[in-house]
């Protein structure tokens, strides 16, 4: 691999040979390098990997005839394009559904009930309704839409482009299809109907060449859509009122014969029916049993006044029952006794107890009182008489009763039999009635020719003065810009094909070191910011074959390294003295590693700015940043911008040297050394670095001074290996810059 380097200058120069590329190539004969010089000297393309906006500018500027042409070119055919094309005529009818049903049409059993409001699968269903090929005919067929060349375009004939467009498979052949299809194809591609979102309003429309035949067919779609309905309702009304006559028929037989089958049952049975619809043993025994219950209250109330008029006749005290009261012999008999106790008392106003007129009336009194307590005992006997009979009269009536109860029990299964048929011959009737019912309203749908449908028209089609097609501006603007887009589009894919052609040829074409003769050559070197491109001076006192071997024994070491697989993932890369060779020489030999490896360098110096200055990040952090906390391993770790390399600095200017010598430093190397196959360490001089950070587990490169002798490299060597390291390898000659252009396959910038 080869790096080329300014001569002039010190660390400013350093910079700029590091991140710059070679592409001068050497040429075999004095004559072919100088007729290959001129070239050399043209700037080479940028190898960071951004797009350069100034050359695709540059291009479409220069090829700006390959953009203008197609572009006007597309405007002028969109412009005759849309101009030629008859123009169509829209007209847009509205239909709302809400179900407009007349109330005193209405079943009687729906009347008080709320109709249900239509959903959106309702309307999607109205509008595939609309779009019907029944509804498509019957419109075809009122407007004569199939003797007009706009729907049947066989009248006028066919164009030899759609002829030959269907003979290959493109089109349909107009003449393998029937009339009927050719119309309906051109009237569904001129009708649309759709419902409006969050309603139930329906748009019909419909596009013609005449805009009266839009209007007209708009409108009549609508007013079809309604017949249709209205039929579909009529329709429905005189089937369900046949399939009700069949039913109602059969329903009135099966009546006849259930209501036959109780009569019949109730005769064999004798369950005759009484009055309030009981059977005459359920009437009789509920009459005994009425009969029985006056029969017991006549003989308790007989017994209960015969007991009282007997305790009073006991007793002594006066008669004051109202049966005894009530007797007309007991009346005149007290009124008696009230008129000689009247006279006694008068006479005994003047009479003394012992005159012979007061004792006649005492004898009266006493006379009367002996008839009035006579009297009260006959109504007493009569009164326990009573009571005797209306015992009998219990007595009879309660076996009667038990008798009326013998017999009820012995139909009582009888009973069950003839209400199971009652309840069957109930159910067919009022499954009859219901159907009757149906039957009359369904009659009565069936012969209204104004039933109404489930919409109505809000809005009716108009004939328009505007075309609705082709739009002619939005069309001409669509093909303009797609016209400039795709030339544009063409020319910057070219140019960045063109762009990146040199960069791929570079990366992938490896070729053998040529051998170069001892002729001065051109070197181009390009840097970042500007791009300047200037001639180095000549060297012709150095060979490039010195050079060949310089880099044949890093490449050597780093097969070396590959070789030894895990032995070799640490890598700590000295010198003799600090210096910019040994960064140079680290940099050198980790872009061989890292060409089928994972590689990463970390700088450990901090004396040489080569570094930062082949990173794409130049200000990115490093491990002082890392040690103070300020940054994470993702920002520390940047790429190298001419191989897949990657870098770790020491830390950004002005960092604590000390930070360095930090235990933790020793923890990020290995969680890297987790990470990466080789681990690279630009340790300098490492004259203040930690033993045990260079040396554990690490191999040894020494980039040697120039002056060193023979025997000062060696006893440097086995110094090396006494203080830790488990291979030391001695360069030859430390990495020096060089003005030699060097061979495609030793680039690794890639």
């Amino acid at each position: 691999m080869r790096l080329a380097f300014w001569r002039a200058g010190k660390d400013k120069a350093v910079v700029e040979r590091a991140v710059s590329k070679p592409i001068a190539k050497i040429e075999e004969t004095k004559a072919e390098s100088k007729v290959a010089a001129p070239a050399a000297v043209k700037q080479a393309p940028a190898e960071s990997g951004d797009l350069d906006l100034h050359a695709l500018g540059s291009a479409l500027a220069r090829k700006r005839g390959w953009i203008i042409v197609p572009t006007v070119l597309a405007l002028v055919l969109s412009v005759a394009g849309v101009n030629l094309v008859t123009p169509r005529y829209k007209s847009e009818a509205r239909i709302l559904i809400d179900g407009r049903e007349n109330v005193f049409l209405r079943p009687n059993s729906d009347r008080a009930e709320e109709r249900q409001a239509f959903d959106a699968e309702a309307v999607t269903s109205q509008v595939q309704l609309v779009l019907s090929r029944d509804l498509a005919r019957e419109i075809i067929r009122k407007n004569k839409l199939a003797e007009r060349p706009e729907f049947d375009p066989v009248l006028q004939g066919i164009s030899p482009l759609k002829s030959l467009a269907a003979l290959v498979g493109i089109g349909r052949d107009p003449f393998s299809m029937t009339p009927e299809e050719r119309v309906l194809d051109a009237y569904y591609d001129r009708l649309q109907a759709y419902a409006v979102d969050k309603s139930r309003v329906i748009v019909v429309e419909f596009q013609s060449a005449d805009p009266e035949l839009a209007a007209r067919v708009a409108n009549s779609i609508a007013e079809g859509y309604l017949v249709l309905q209205q039929n579909a309702r009529q329709d429905q009304a005189r089937t369900a009122s046949q399939w009700l006559a069949g039913e109602i028929e059969n329903l009135r037989k099966k009546v006849s014969d259930a209501e036959a089958r109780v009569e019949d049952f109730r005769s064999k049975s004798s369950l005759f029916v009484g009055t309030n619809n009981t059977t005459l043993s359920n009437q009789q025994m509920g009459e005994a049993n009425t009969q029985l219950n006056n029969a017991r209250a006549l003989k308790a109330d007989a017994e209960a006044k015969a007991r009282l008029i007997r305790e009073m006749l006991q007793s002594g005290k006066p008669i004051e029952a109202s049966e005894v009261l009530n007797s007309e012999l007991m009346r005149r008999l007290s009124e008696q006794r009230v008129t000689l106790r009247a006279q006694l008392a008068e006479q005994s106003s003047t009479l003394l107890g012992n005159h012979p007129r007061i004792k006649e009336l005492k004898a009266q009194l006493g006379d009367l009182d002996t008839q009035i307590r006579d009297e009260a005992g006959k109504i007493s006997r009569s009164l326990e008489n009573d009571a005797r009979i209306a015992g009998g009269r219990v007595d009879s009536l309660t076996a009667s009763l038990e008798q009326l109860k013998k017999q009820a029990t012995s139909t009582n299964g009888q009973d069950v039999q003839l209400r199971a048929l009652e309840r069957e011959a109930k159910a067919q009737r009022d499954l009859l009635e219901t159907y009757l019912a149906k039957y009359r309203e369904a009659n009565t749908r069936e012969s209204i020719d104004t039933a109404p449908a489930e919409g109505r028209i809000i809005s009716r089609g108009i004939v328009s003065n505007t075309p609705a097609y082709p739009k002619k501006l939005p069309i001409v603007l669509i093909a303009t810009l797609a016209a400039l887009l795709l030339s544009s589009g063409i020319v910057v894919t070219g140019e960045l094909l063109h762009q990146t052609a040199p960069r791929a040829v570079a990366a992938l074409t490896p070729s053998a070191p040529e051998p170069v003769r001892h002729e001065p050559v051109i070197e181009q070197v390009v840097v970042d910011d500007p791009v300047v491109a200037e001639p180095a001076p000549l060297q012709p006192e150095m060979t490039v074959d010195a050079d060949i071997t310089e880099f044949a024994e890093i490449e050597q070491l780093a097969e070396n390294l590959r070789a030894a697989g895990a032995a070799a993932k640490k890598i700590t890369v000295l010198g003799a003295a600090a210096g910019e060779a040994i960064t140079l020489s680290t940099l050198t030999l980790a872009r061989h590693l890292a060409r089928d490896a994972r590689v990463v360098v970390v700088d450990l110096a901090a004396s040489s700015p080569t570094i930062a200055a082949v990173s794409v990040d130049a200000s990115a952090p490093g491990l002082a940043e890392l040690m103070q906390g300020e940054a994470s391993f993702a920002q520390i770790i940047t790429k190298d911008r001419l191989s897949r390399l990657q870098l770790v600095t020491a830390g950004r200017p002005g960092f604590e040297r000390s930070l360095l010598q930090s235990p933790r430093v020793t923890l990020a190397i290995d969680a890297l050394l987790r990470v990466y196959d080789h681990v690279l360490l630009d340790a300098g001089s490492a004259s203040d670095l930690p033993a045990e950070l260079l040396t554990t587990n690490a191999r040894a490169v020494v980039v040697p001074d120039a002056s060193m002798a023979p025997d000062a490299r060696m006893l440097m060597c086995e110094q090396l290996q006494a203080v830790g390291f488990s291979e030391v390898t001695m360069l030859s000659k430390p990495v020096q810059p060089s003005d030699a252009p060097e061979a495609a396959p030793r680039v690794v910038a890639a």
